[in-house]
C-alpha cells in the first residue's frame, strides 16, 4: 500500500468515527424500560418464557438444548467424514482439532498421572461446552414468547440452573472416581470438598452473567448503542470463553487427580531390638 493510499484510508476512518461521535451526541437517551426490570429479566428470565411442548421454560434451556445438538452433530460429522481423511502432515483444520486435543489430554496427565483416560476425555468436552455455548449468544438468535415477544436466546452457562448443573455433574465425575479408583481414601478426598460444585457453579454463572449485564445495561441507553456495545459484548464473551473454559477444566484435573490418587502406607520404621550383649 502506497503512502497516499495509507493517507486515503486514514482519512475516510476518521470520517466515520466524527460521524459515530456525531450521531452519539445528537441522539438524546431513552429508556426502553427501567433498568432495574432490565437487570432481574437478564438474571431469572421471569418475564420471557417459552412454551416447549406445552411446557413453560425459560430461554436459557432451549439454549442448553440448541448448543448440546449442534456439539453433537458437529461432533459427529466431523468423526464420519474428517477423521477418516486425517494425514500424516496435518491440514489446518486437523491441526486445529489436534491442538485442543493434546491440550486438554496434557492438562490431564499432568495433573491426574495414574488416572487420566477419562478425565481427558471429559475435560474435553467441558471445555467443548463451555466455549460453544459462550459464544453462543453472539448469534443472536430469536424464540417467540408465550406472551407473543421475541426473545433472544441467552448463553447456557448464564442461566443459573445451566451453571449449577454443569458444577454438579462435574463434582460428580471426581467424586465417582474418587470411589472407583481410590477407594475410601478417594472418596474423603473429594467428600471434603463439599463446597466445590457450588463454588464452581457460581464461579461459570458470575462471569457469564456479568457481561451478559453490562452489555444489556449498555444497550438499554441509546446513545452508547451505536458503536461501544459491540465491542463490548464480543470482548466479554470471547473472554470469558476462554477463561472460564481454561478455570472449570483445570479445577476438574486437579480435584481430579487428588480423589484418584493411589493411598500409600507409610511404613514404620522398624526397632532395632537390643541384645543382652550389648546392653549396658
Amino acid at each position: 500500500m502506497s503512502k497516499k493510499q495509507r493517507n486515503v484510508s486514514l482519512a475516510v476512518f476518521g470520517v466515520l468515527i466524527v460521524l459515530i461521535l456525531v450521531g452519539i451526541v445528537l441522539c438524546p437517551g431513552q429508556e426502553k424500560e427501567p433498568i432495574k426490570t432490565a437487570m432481574r429479566d437478564g438474571v431469572l428470565h421471569e418475564s420471557v418464557r417459552v412454551s416447549l411442548f406445552g411446557l413453560s421454560v425459560n430461554p436459557g434451556l432451549i439454549s442448553a438444548f440448541t448448543v448440546t445438538g449442534l456439539i453433537t452433530v458437529f461432533a459427529a460429522a466431523v468423526r464420519i467424514f474428517a477423521v477418516p481423511r486425517f494425514k500424516e502432515v496435518p491440514g489446518k483444520f486437523q491441526l486445529a482439532l489436534e491442538t485442543a486435543v493434546k491440550y486438554f489430554s496434557g492438562l490431564a496427565k499432568s495433573n491426574s498421572p495414574h488416572r487420566n483416560g477419562f478425565l481427558g476425555a471429559y475435560v474435553f468436552t467441558a471445555g467443548v461446552y463451555i466455549a460453544v455455548s459462550t459464544v453462543f449468544e453472539l448469534l443472536g438468535l430469536q424464540v417467540v414468547a408465550e406472551n407473543g415477544a421475541s426473545a433472544t436466546l441467552p448463553a447456557p452457562l448464564a442461566d443459573i440452573n445451566g451453571a449449577i448443573a454443569m458444577g454438579f455433574m462435574s463434582y460428580g465425575v471426581i467424586l465417582v472416581s474418587g470411589i472407583i479408583y481410590g477407594k475410601a481414601h478417594g472418596a474423603i478426598n473429594a467428600l471434603k470438598d463439599f463446597s466445590l460444585p457450588i463454588s464452581m457453579s457460581f464461579r461459570l454463572f458470575g462471569a457469564l452473567l456479568s457481561g451478559a449485564l453490562v452489555t444489556d445495561l449498555v444497550y438499554h441507553y441509546l446513545p452508547l448503542s451505536f458503536v461501544l456495545p459491540a465491542v463490548v459484548a464480543v470482548l466479554f464473551t470471547l473472554l470469558h470463553a476462554i477463561i472460564q473454559t481454561y478455570v472449570l477444566t483445570m479445577l476438574v484435573s486437579v480435584f481430579y487427580g487428588e480423589s484418584t490418587e493411589p493411598h500409600r502406607k507409610e511404613k514404620k520404621p522398624k526397632i532395632k531390638k537390643i541384645k543382652k550383649s550389648e546392653r549396658i
